[in-house]
């Protein structure tokens, strides 16, 4: 793989996941954008518990350090554009729909902790290397269950608004090898799904591809392919 630099995050996608991980295919469950800012991930631990074996006259005889748990990432998204179909898969609360039956905005009612949305964000990778057929490099990071998708708070003025999104991963789910063709499966550079999907206990993917991520559409996109032709049980 060498040592590929990370330059800017170029693209994000979002995909409704139903309240086992799966994603759900429909043509409304999709939505992909580059109008953000920044997305962090932040590390989610529990402390373990320290055991020091002390001597009557003081003397530490021992010390074994906790090993602390791994409870998954705190993700916090900065973005600029209110649009309901994103908001409709990061929280999974109502579209208002126009008399043309088109979105044209969303109703804030609660946090939908029983659903969830997976998350994949590209980003531009300074190299030389170049694969047969391929347009560029791209480090490819996948968060394939995402819960409590929540709006933060709105201020409006005379300056840019800056939205923000916060949630959480979590671990298993049934999102396979997924819905969409994110890497390489031949030495043609021809585009397929992920060759294995990840462990039960895994909350983030992240690994190197040629294949170009998809064009910001800012509107729904259909998920229809991978898993979604052969169903994860």
């Amino acid at each position: 793989m060498g040592c590929p630099l990370t330059a800017e995050a170029s693209t994000i996608r979002l995909t409704k996941v139903d309240g086992c991980g799966r994603p759900v295919c429909a043509n409304d469950s999709g939505y992909v954008f580059d109008c953000f800012s920044t997305l962090a991930m932040n590390v989610n631990t529990t402390d373990g518990t320290d055991i020091e074996y002390k001597a009557a006259n003081g003397r530490q005889c021992g010390f074994k350090r906790g090993c602390p748990t791994f409870n998954g990432y705190d993700l916090e998204l900065h973005f600029f554009s209110l649009a309901p179909e994103f908001i409709d898969i990061a929280t999974g609360n109502p579209v208002y729909f126009g008399y043309d039956g088109k979105p044209i905005g969303y109703d804030d009612c609660s946090v939908q902790c029983n659903s969830g949305f997976a998350l994949e964000i590209w980003t531009e990778v300074i190299s030389d290397e170049c694969a047969v057929g391929a347009t560029g490099q791209w480090m490819y990071f996948l968060l394939p269950w995402v819960t409590n998708g929540l709006l933060g708070d709105i201020e409006l003025g005379s300056e840019a608004v800056d939205l923000t999104l916060t949630g959480a991963t979590r671990a298993g789910g049934k999102w396979g090898v997924g819905p969409y063709n994110v890497q390489a499966k031949d030495a043609a550079n021809t585009a397929g799904t992920m060759l294995t999907p990840l462990g039960s206990t895994c909350h983030r993917r992240t690994f190197l591809t040629t294949i170009a991520p998809p064009a910001a559409v800012c509107d729904y996109v259909a998920v229809t392919g991978g898993v979604c032709l052969t169903p994860v049980p």
